[in-house]
């Protein structure tokens, strides 16, 4: 059945995000109408999973961070149920995708995001905190291509009186040899030697230490035994080399890159309020008794069919007025999710979208138009599912989101396009037919 709910002062729209213990779902700020995402976490899975101290403290690190090239997070509220994180709404998808489906970038390109990226991981250092898992699935680009650190999951605070931290953590072929260790470590230099993959992954289109067999990668990534491509720049191929120098003693720091000769062309340092105030009020009051804390969640029940989208909803998820992008699937490169539109009805597309996945030998639960796809990754080391969605956009029409609830991203991407193909009978192409951006105007409407 459709709903239409409100949390607090936010209105509460589609899914744009799904992992094994949160949500993320578009929303608008009623006051202000501003659009925001809304991570979504039950609270019985938390305490299930123990994991309040964590998520606790990945709230208050995103607090702390108020920088422009990370992504804001607004405010905690708490339901009886669940916690709703507010953040940052980052419309441009994530870098990786990019990478995908254009290989390397140019140079200047990739010095403008590394630079970004320099600047927000030096922001974090100064207050304390190291990232730990850097990497292109962790760097979001807004509407103006701007980049935005996110994911801080895995973030943390030198607890230990040598200020080194102790925990393996991180994506294997973007963590630092030293972490890789149990001596302990020094979480700003492993933050940098992971910039510095991302920097030659930009620029390359590939990655500098990329082994399927674990032990070989380790041993490459503890020896730093890589090499350039020939068409890096001379300066370019120095400070990668200084970067990924495997002994953290001698590795270049932030202060140092920020003064390498390459780094600074064209470089223009982002402008911000360095003494913001940040209070954590809300956070402490969330999880001060995480089971009697509640936010009003009013549902307003209409008729059974698939859920209805908001002219605002669709503006926000096209970029802006070009609704172009909801129909023409070569532009869904840039966010992780991914959609097609059919003429089809909602249960006809349902029925087309569980014969292809179970032909595909995916596990398929359907509920109220919205379909999980659960199978095991191509490299059998873990899960790969994904999630369909079925919106009614205009008289008769409908699209499908299609996003990854959980495997590897690449993965996904291959999966998608496989699975785009065995749907084409449904899938509809505006040109065949009337003028998509008029459908739309009347839906709008």
């Amino acid at each position: 059945m459709n709903k239409s709910r409100k949390v607090g002062k936010y209105q509460v729209g589609r899914v744009v995000g799904e992992g094994t213990f949160a949500k993320v779902k578009f929303a608008r700020n009623c006051e202000t109408g501003e659009g925001v995402a809304m991570k979504i976490l039950a609270k019985s899975s938390i305490l299930k999973h123990r994991m309040v101290d964590q998520i606790k403290r990945e709230i208050s690190i995103m607090k702390i961070v108020r920088h422009p090239n990370i992504v804001r997070l607004h405010e905690v509220l708490a339901g009886r149920a669940k916690i709703f994180i507010i953040l940052e709404f980052v419309t441009g998808g994530e870098l990786f995708d990019k990478i995908v489906h254009q290989g390397k970038l140019p140079e200047n390109e990739s010095r403008k995001y590394f630079q970004q990226l320099v600047d927000a991981v030096a922001h974090c250092h100064s207050k304390g905190v190291y990232h730990r898992d850097l990497k292109p699935e962790n760097l979001l680009l807004d509407a103006y291509g701007n980049l935005k650190v996110s994911d801080f999951g895995l973030s943390a605070l030198p607890l230990q009186g040598d200020g080194l931290l102790r925990t393996t953590c991180g994506t294997p072929n973007y963590v630092a040899p030293e972490v890789l260790g149990d001596q302990g470590y020094d979480g700003a230099a492993a933050d940098i030697w992971s910039c510095g993959v991302i920097l030659y992954v930009l620029m390359a289109g590939y990655l500098p230490f990329d082994e399927t067999n674990l032990y070989t990668l380790y041993s490459k990534i503890t020896a730093a035994e890589f090499s350039c491509p020939y068409w890096f720049s001379p300066e370019a191929n120095k400070l990668i080399h200084k970067i990924l120098d495997p002994n953290p003693k001698t590795r270049i720091r932030i202060d140092v890159i920020r003064n390498d000769p390459w780094f600074k062309k064209k470089y223009a340092p982002v402008k911000y309020r360095e003494d913001e105030e940040v209070s954590l009020d809300d956070v402490r009051a969330v999880f001060e008794d995480i089971e009697d804390q509640y936010i009003p969640e009013r549902s307003e029940i209409k008729d059974g069919g698939p859920l209805l989208m908001n002219a605002f909803e669709m503006i926000t998820l096209s970029q802006g007025l070009n609704l172009s992008a909801l129909f023409d699937r070569r532009q869904d490169y840039v966010n992780r999710q991914t959609r097609f539109v059919s003429r089809k009805p909602a249960q006809v597309i349902i029925s087309n979208v569980e014969a292809v996945a179970e032909s595909m030998s995916l596990k398929v639960h359907t509920r109220n138009y919205k379909t999980r796809l659960e199978g095991i990754s191509a490299n059998r080391m873990g899960q790969f599912a994904v999630v369909l969605e079925v919106y009614e956009v205009g008289p008769s029409l409908f699209m499908v989101d299609v996003r990854k609830a959980a495997g590897d991203t690449l993965e996904y991407h291959k999966f998608y396009k496989n699975f785009c193909a065995k749907l084409k009978d449904i899938i509809w192409n505006p040109k065949e037919g009337k003028d998509s951006s008029n459908l739309l105007r009347t839906r709008a409407c």
